[in-house]
């Protein structure tokens, strides 16, 4: 409702029209493991190097600030594991420069992410404190957390995974876990150092010198299927660790979801879209907000040689509560949302920018006041000649992928798709005090 307070430019957006969508489905081949915890154990079990852990040992290990998929149940099983073969786990938070870059910012991050003494039952011992096991050829400090480094031994934990910003034989995963989730803010600023496009040469570096001078046990690696549920859990020897993590980010790339434009058996989207709207990024979503191996909206130039998919227009509406301020990524959009903007804490973005040497993700877009304006201003700005007829998706966020919104305009390609299902009726795209009301299924 315009009225004499209403600004300028939101005059313009007035006749903008709104397509009719309708809710759709995609179905991905997935495996997935129903038990997590007794999931651990087996593979724990099965594994002849957890042999390493003797009673008494102090144990280190690794929690990282993305959202894993059963993340505290597998933590908690993983201590749980390892006291039951005499030894005392504690975790420390390995995560680079996120969280602020601050030891209590990194404890709070665990915590969004469901992460508390009382859940994983030990201790969580954090410090941005480090110490320097050596130093590479040309001069870098390689460093480690401290109170990792006093422990007895080290058991890494992560998700392998397509890492967002370079393509390596190791990305993200136990690798980077070990050379710059715990090398800290320190750490991490030193393996960022020379740019984005040089982080997989240190990463393979820094791990490798620490697989060989630190106290690593070994690490304990899972991958997710195209729901962001568990597919594998896989115990990893130190020794040859690194080469072992390269055939499971193989499979965690295969696995990955996308949206459906183009051919539906190729390994990614291709093609052209007149608008993308997602509805929450977040660091449990990607440690760059939104994925850019989903949106093909990448950081660097070396990268978006990769982009396949080409959006006229994104959107983003909010910034997911458990991102803790890391509104990282939100650079990747074209527009956004007050509320975004809002919640955007320029202390915990900065940090991670400045380390990672990747600015272009912490830039904040053009800010609409709601919902509704955001979405009309990339409708608008598309270049679509019929703005009536535009090519539009909506999807809550980049990691799930199942359920999405498309535009009256694209169900004709959509219809028949393998793996495409038009679950919904055509409807209009409705608001309320601006914000978008079209739900999603509740088993969502």
């Amino acid at each position: 409702m315009l009225d004499a307070q209403t600004p300028n430019y939101m005059r313009l957006l007035d006749k903008v029209p709104l397509p009719r969508i309708a809710l759709c489905r995609q179905s991905f081949p997935a495996r997935r493991i129903s038990d997590p915890a007794a999931a651990v154990t087996e593979a724990m079990a099965a594994a002849e190097c957890t042999a390493k852990i003797r009673p008494g040992m102090k144990i280190a290990v690794t929690a990282g600030s993305r959202g894993i998929a059963c993340y505290p149940e597998l933590l908690a099983t993983i201590v749980a594991e390892i006291r039951a073969r005499g030894a005392e786990p504690f975790v420390v938070p390995a995560m680079g420069s996120h969280g602020g870059a601050t030891a209590e910012g990194q404890t709070a991050l665990l915590y969004k992410l469901g992460i508390t003494e009382t859940v994983i039952g030990c201790p969580i011992r954090s410090s941005m404190e480090t110490v320097e096991i050596g130093v590479l050829d040309n001069g870098m400090s390689v460093r480690i957390d401290r109170l990792a480094n006093e422990a007895d031994g080290i058991v890494l934990f992560n998700r392998v995974k397509a890492h967002t910003s370079f393509r390596a034989p190791n990305e993200s995963g136990l690798a980077k876990m070990l050379s710059i989730g715990l090398g800290k803010q320190s750490g991490a600023e030193a393996c960022h150092s020379r740019g984005i496009d040089d982080v997989p040469v240190y990463v393979d570096l820094m791990a490798r010198m620490k697989l060989e001078r630190c106290k690593v046990l070994f690490g304990i690696a899972t991958i997710e299927n195209a729901y962001d549920q568990l597919a594998r859990i896989g115990v990893l020897d130190s020794v040859g660790m690194l080469e072992a993590e390269q055939s499971l980010l193989r499979e965690a790339m295969a696995n990955m979801p996308r949206l459906p434009i183009g051919p539906a058996d190729a390994p990614t989207a291709t093609g052209d879209l007149d608008v993308l709207v997602v509805d929450r990024i977040g660091k449990e979503f990607s440690g760059t907000g939104m994925d850019p191996n989903i949106t093909h909206r990448f950081a660097t130039r070396k990268m978006q040689a990769h982009a396949r998919l080409f959006i006229s227009r994104l959107a983003v509406l909010e910034l997911s509560p458990r991102s803790n301020g890391n509104g990282n990524g939100a650079g990747n959009a074209d527009v956004v949302t007050q509320r975004l903007e809002d919640a955007y804490d320029r202390e915990a973005v900065y940090a991670n920018a400045l380390t990672s040497t990747v600015v272009l993700q912490a830039k904040m877009p053009m800010v609409m006041p709601d919902d509704e304006s955001a979405i009309k201003t990339a409708i608008k700005t598309s270049g679509v000649p019929d703005l009536a007829k535009v090519r539009l998706l909506r999807v809550p966020n980049t990691l799930q992928l199942e359920y999405l919104y498309a535009s009256e305009a694209m169900l004709p390609e959509l219809r028949g798709r393998p793996g495409f299902e038009i679950i919904g009726p055509l409807e209009e795209t409705r608001f309320e005090n601006g914000r978008i009301q079209n739900p999603w299924p509740e088993e969502h």
